[in-house]
């Protein structure tokens, strides 16, 4: 199933953006997108805002001196200074807020995984078709400086031929125990998983450098079926997947395997390696979320003899007021916002968008459909 969206007008500079999800509290959308818009002001305007509550929204507006704070996602869309809607809540909100911007007429930013399960993405993506207007998905990791880097060095053939690639990694939650107000993660109904979020940025970056899965197998597993809250010491039942294990077949030909852990380890939280005919490339990151991890890369090939570390060049760092700190949460993002910016005034078609978005849920739907029934699932192209 393939979805086209029909050419919209070209937007100017800047595009002015409501967030539905910023808290005066802090949070994701504080903490990563309105640093990753501030870097990029002058392309982007943060003009709007929506919260819980009227209350709430007032306080965000006046936190981040945002003029248009409203208590409910349905005033915001309605407003003619935003050009872009940006969706920063929990996944089981995704498809109601993102369904009431496409109706408005408004491109949309929608954080990953954009819905709970392929059925639901691919309604979304139907949907923004018709409406003709862009939707695209928060896979960040891809457009960080390091991964195009390394998405380059491959294609370059610095490696030679891609022979296999392995990954290991852990999921930071998901582990023995967990914070208040996180309890929604530990229902794998509710679409939040250590498979869609860590594992589902991450394995989008891969394909990105290495080319999309051609077949899958996998296991999954709950080795903790129980965890405590941190603050409270009680306990509760987690049926999230708190260990995954993918091996697969690249479009190349390429062999790989992933494995993901839940919690964090006293050894390895994310190493990755690419192996070829000519060489090998290494990229290791403090945790398993690659899409606000900072990278380390290293390679060798030919006839070095050790691995020496891989400077990314300055030319791949495309937001200057962000460039050197990739250990925050919004530089990763602020490329992808620079991506984004480009097709939405220019009308080009670099940032993942929903059609993306769902070849990535049916990429997750195979892992799932594999582990349950322990075949080798194919994919279509």
């Amino acid at each position: 199933m393939s979805f086209t969206v029909s050419a919209a007008e070209p937007l100017q500079s800047p595009v002015g953006v409501g967030i539905i999800g910023l808290s005066a509290r802090g949070g994701w959308a504080a903490r990563a997108h309105v640093p990753a818009l501030e870097a990029l002001k002058g392309k982007f305007e943060l003009r709007a805002l929506s919260a819980s509550s009227a209350e709430s929204a007032r306080a965000a507006g006046q936190t981040y001196g945002i003029p248009l704070a409203f208590g409910s996602a349905e005033e915001l869309v309605r407003r003619d200074e935003v050009d872009l809607v940006v969706v920063t809540v929990k996944v089981p909100h995704h498809r109601r807020l993102v369904e009431g911007a496409l109706h408005a007429g408004k491109n949309v930013l929608c954080e990953w995984p954009l819905a709970n399960g392929l059925a639901e993405a691919e309604e979304l993506a139907g949907l923004a078709a018709r409406a003709g207007v862009r939707g695209f998905v928060g896979l960040q990791a891809r457009a960080s400086s390091a991964l195009r880097y390394t998405r380059d060095l491959v294609a370059e053939g610095y490696v030679g031929e891609v022979l296999s690639t392995s990954m290991i990694a852990s999921g930071g939650a998901w582990g023995p125990t967990f914070s208040s107000g996180s309890e929604y993660l530990l229902d794998r109904d509710n679409g939040a998983t250590m498979l869609t979020i860590p594992f589902g940025h991450t394995i989008d970056a891969l394909s990105t450098v290495l080319g999309e899965f051609t077949e899958t197998t996998a296991t999954t597993a709950v080795r903790r079926p129980r965890v405590t809250n941190a603050e409270t010491g009680e306990s509760t039942t987690m049926t999230t997947a708190d260990q995954v294990v993918v091996t697969g077949v690249l479009e190349t030909g390429a062999v790989a395997s992933v494995h993901y852990r839940g919690g964090s380890s006293r050894g390895t939280n994310f190493h990755w390696e690419i192996n070829g005919t000519d060489g090998d490339l290494i990229v290791t990151a403090p945790s398993g979320h690659l899409q606000l991890a900072p990278v380390t890369l290293h390679g060798a090939r030919g006839n070095d003899a050790r691995l020496t570390a891989l400077a990314v060049p300055d030319t791949y760092e495309r937001v200057p007021s962000i460039a050197g700190r990739s250990d925050e949460p919004g530089y990763a993002l602020a490329h992808a916002y620079a991506d984004l910016h480009d097709d939405l005034t220019e009308g080009t078609r670099t940032a993942p968008d929903f059609g993306h978005a769902v070849r990535r849920h049916r990429l997750l739907d195979s892992i799932e459909r594999a582990a349950t029934t322990g075949e080798r699932i194919r994919l279509a192209p």
